[in-house]
């Protein structure tokens, strides 16, 4: 089947909507339910047990549970759902910042397991595994040539601390198998990109997500961008769909002074629970700006919110999803998960950011976001929807508007032409870098003994990978012409090409510096 440009947004929302489902969670501690013996309980588990003994067919009565559960909670608001036992690890794993395995980046290319890169300095680096093996077994557990479920492939990868998995790998680059030890060890899952300076007074900083390690990982990032004398701060929360609360409430500890509030939330019978800054914060003065765009939601919205009102500093971009639900996790015996909207949270000025939902109809919620690009708005401010009935004034007296995500103070559209919106957000899924693994897989050598610089200067007004990725996307199904973009398109690929060869650093040294948002911050 072939996906033409009309159908890439819808395909891309629907990712971005799961995302912000399953990373928007608003940590809440976990309370243990108790229930009244109420009728309709009873004749739900009567019928289940009906079911399971007198059904003329077997039925797995989990699977019709699973499927109860989440039927219940779609009928209530978007943001309430059931979470099955193989997504729940995976997520919690993602959230808490960690997890226990060889450590390498991979895609499975041709029904095999291809290394895009090894994580410096991790397990797999230091047994040997470099970019572009091929890996064929993990012990003797043959992992090439079926189609193997993700969980069944990082159950043999991951493991325990300190065990051990031999792994048998081809390797191109000299046309032979190794059989390498690798012994597991913890490895970070990364939730601040990367923290470098963009010139010689401004810091800036890239949040993914608001995992458990978040808080940490900026304040570190934060203390090395302030060994350089930074008196300007950049915070990118840009696709980043939301996580802890706590982690984005400690960010913004770091901003705003003693006693300012950060964000308070309100729940059925009325109670608030205000969240102030405290004496601690390692910058409390000097320029912030945060980088939104409609894809940036819930604890994401909680730091531009809380910037925004207590007026510390501007926010740049495109109108935030608009997410202000809290949710409280409750577990199973089974490893799923049901995530409940327990409470609304406001931000300082009290207002409400979360858009409007009706109850039970979750899909036209999430096509609200993909609607914005056939609106226009991601291009014209004027065409923003905003709740003009809403009107809410921060800490200094300035207008700012509740109901359907954070207005940003800065506007700045999208960078690739009208009507190329799913461009966009191709060149910020792993297709690039799927593109430019297989590119170098054809032949390594190509930039072998180059500097950043000079390799820089190759990559420069060079359009023949444009047009080879153009094709590359043809082949996959998907039909776009690049002609148009030809400048984002080089610096994405240009970028993810510096990542894979030299690090992330790199990477983000490219595709920052034309970065019509960037630009827009430092030009103020």
């Amino acid at each position: 089947m072939k996906i033409n440009k009309i159908y890439i947004p819808f395909l891309f929302f629907s990712c971005v909507a799961l995302g912000i489902v399953l990373g928007g969670i608003i940590n809440y501690p976990v309370g243990r339910a108790t229930f009244a013996k109420n009728n309709y309980k009873t004749k739900l588990n009567r019928l289940l047990d009906f079911i399971d003994k007198e059904y003329v067919d077997d039925v797995k009565t989990d699977s019709i549970v699973d499927l109860t559960v989440t039927n219940i909670l779609a009928n209530l608001d978007p943001h309430s759902v059931y979470v099955p036992p193989s997504e729940q690890s995976s997520i919690a794993e993602s959230m808490k910042g960690d997890f226990v395995g060889i450590g390498i980046n991979f895609y499975s290319y041709k029904d095999t397991i291809a290394v895009i890169k090894p994580m410096e300095n991790g397990p797999a680096a230091k047994a040997g595994i470099k970019e572009g093996d091929r890996i064929l077994y993990a012990d003797n557990f043959k992992l090439f040539g079926k189609k193997l479920k993700n969980e069944v492939l990082f159950s043999k990868l991951k493991g325990k601390k300190d065990s051990e998995v031999t792994l048998t790998v081809y390797r191109k680059s000299e046309k032979k198998q190794l059989k390498l030890k690798v012994i597991r060890d913890i490895v970070p899952i990364k939730s601040v990109d990367v923290a470098i300076m963009l010139n010689k007074e401004t810091g800036y900083i890239k949040i993914n997500r608001f995992a458990e390690t978040t808080a940490k990982e900026f304040h570190t990032a934060l203390l090395n961008l302030k060994k350089n004398h930074i008196t300007s701060l950049l915070i990118d929360l840009r696709e980043n769909g939301g996580g802890f609360m706590e982690s984005a409430v400690e960010i913004a500890d770091e901003l705003l002074k003693d006693k300012e509030l950060i964000v308070f939330t309100k729940n059925k019978k009325g109670n608030i629970d205000k969240i102030h800054a405290t004496v601690k914060g390692d910058y409390e003065s000097g320029r912030v700006a945060v980088l939104i765009d409609e894809n940036s939601a819930s604890a994401s919205e909680i730091l531009a919110g809380a910037i925004q009102d207590n007026d510390r500093g501007t926010i740049y971009g495109r109108r935030s999803f608009g997410k202000g639900l809290v949710q409280r996790e409750m577990n199973f015996d089974d490893g799923s998960a049901v995530r409940l909207t327990i409470a609304r949270y406001y931000t300082p000025s009290g207002r409400s950011i979360q858009k409007p939902y009706k109850k039970g109809d979750s899909e036209d919620y999430f096509k609200e976001s993909e609607s914005r690009y056939i609106s226009g708005e991601l291009y014209e401010k004027s065409k923003m929807k905003i709740a003009d009935s809403l009107k809410f004034k921060t800490k200094n007296g300035r207008i700012v508007y509740g109901g359907g995500g954070i207005v940003p103070d800065v506007f700045v559209p999208l960078e690739v032409t009208h009507g190329n919106e799913s461009l966009e957000y191709i060149l910020q899924t792993g297709l690039v870098g799927h593109f430019v693994f297989e590119q170098l897989d054809q032949n390594r050598t190509v930039f072998k003994g180059f500097n950043f610089d000079q390799f820089q200067a190759k990559m420069k007004d060079n359009d023949f990978y444009v047009t080879q990725f153009e094709k590359y996307l043809s082949k996959i199904g998907i039909a776009l012409n690049l002609n148009k973009n030809n400048a984002i398109v080089n610096r994405y690929i240009t970028a993810e090409f510096a990542r894979q060869l030299f690090g992330e650093n790199q990477y983000y040294q490219i595709v920052l510096k034309e970065d019509t948002m960037i630009k827009a911050v430092l030009k103020h």
